[in-house]
């Protein structure tokens, strides 16, 4: 048997865009078992999976390079024998395990520093691979051959039993239509619609009989509550309250999802909901979300996309030109 160990990607919807290269390894390599590296925050995600056998713990944060800790870990590994490694992300450290670990075949896109780490390093050709995707796509194949078109989008289910339990916890029914509002974006402030602006468009979806939730991380708490307190006193606030899992299981209630680009954007356009995308800073041209039931909402601004964490102009026009009377006509009247 076939045994890949896979590094997976530390953001929620990086992680949800490799599946399909996950499925085309399932297709090529018949019963191989595939492992993921990944950090706490998206191992729920990944046991979702069907594709994923095992999810082992990443402790290392974000820019954190603990070279001794690594070889630990990665001579932990050795004991699986696995016969390829795939390294999603571009850094000189997130190939140093594998490399620890003796792993014979180490796959990924030439990075910073890699070529001793890696000895399947592959070009990125940016103008044939646009997407994240499809750059993920890439890795599942052998050297020199092509992926395969069209890249199915990438899927989730959701457990009907957890997600009625879930409600009941939570004191929430799904007896009229749901609005999911995803107002947070991990990145930084620059992929973040006004707070101003969910609530006004909130309180159109509330006149249009829908049923208004919130969901995030618990840094988004704070977005929520203001959103709340701009005439939203029966939106629920569930940001914080719920962790990966859970989160999918709500966004799966929707009739509706109004997001940023973030992790959760991705997540609903898995679990294929009605769903406008806002997008400012960044670009649906490397991670829409991939969704028939999905539309991207942006202005086009000769500044944008600029891909910052805050605004490097200062006046944050992409986003602040773009009106919740602009996204409301987009909404559909509640139906049910």
């Amino acid at each position: 048997m076939t045994k890949i160990l896979v590094i997976a990607p530390s953001w929620v919807g990086d992680t949800m865009l490799m599946q399909p290269m996950l499925a085309r390894i399932k297709q090529r390599i018949p019963g191989v078992q595939i492992d993921a590296l990944a950090p706490p925050w998206t191992a729920a995600l990944l046991r979702r999976m069907t594709e994923v056998h095992g999810v082992i713990a990443n402790p290392f944060p974000h820019g954190a390079l603990r070279i001794i800790a690594r070889y630990r870990l990665g001579r932990q590994l050795r004991a699986a024998h696995y016969d390829q490694t795939i390294v999603l992300p571009n850094s000189f450290k997130s190939a140093l395990i594998p490399w620890f670990a003796g792993i014979p075949l180490r796959t990924g896109f030439v990075g910073e520093m890699r070529f001793g780490l890696l000895n399947d390093a592959r070009k990125l050709d940016k103008h044939a691979l646009p997407l994240m995707v499809e750059r993920f796509a890439q890795l599942a194949e052998a050297p020199g051959d092509a992926i395969l078109h069209p890249i199915p989008h990438p899927k989730l289910q959701f457990d009907a039993e957890l997600r009625q339990n879930l409600l009941d916890k939570l004191g929430l029914t799904d007896d009229r239509p749901v609005a999911v509002f995803c107002p947070g974006a991990e990145y930084g402030p620059a992929k973040r619609w006004p707070i101003p602006y969910f609530a006004e468009l909130a309180q159109l979806l509330r006149e249009r009989g829908y049923a208004v939730w919130l969901i995030g991380s618990g840094k988004d708490k704070e977005i929520g509550d203001k959103i709340i307190a701009l005439g939203n006193e029966t939106c629920r606030n569930l940001c914080g309250a719920t962790d990966l899992s859970e989160a999918v299981a709500l966004l799966s209630c929707a009739s509706l999802v109004v997001s940023n680009d973030s992790g959760l954007m991705h997540l609903a356009a898995a679990l294929d909901r009605p769903m406008l995308a806002l997008y400012g800073s960044s670009s649906p041209q490397f991670t829409p979300p991939l969704s028939e039931q999905a539309r991207v909402i942006k202005l086009d601004l000769p500044c944008s996309p600029c891909f910052k964490r805050v605004c490097p102009l200062g006046h944050f026009n992409c986003m602040m030109h773009l009106t919740p009377q602009q996204v409301a006509q987009y909404i559909p009247e509640a139906t049910g």
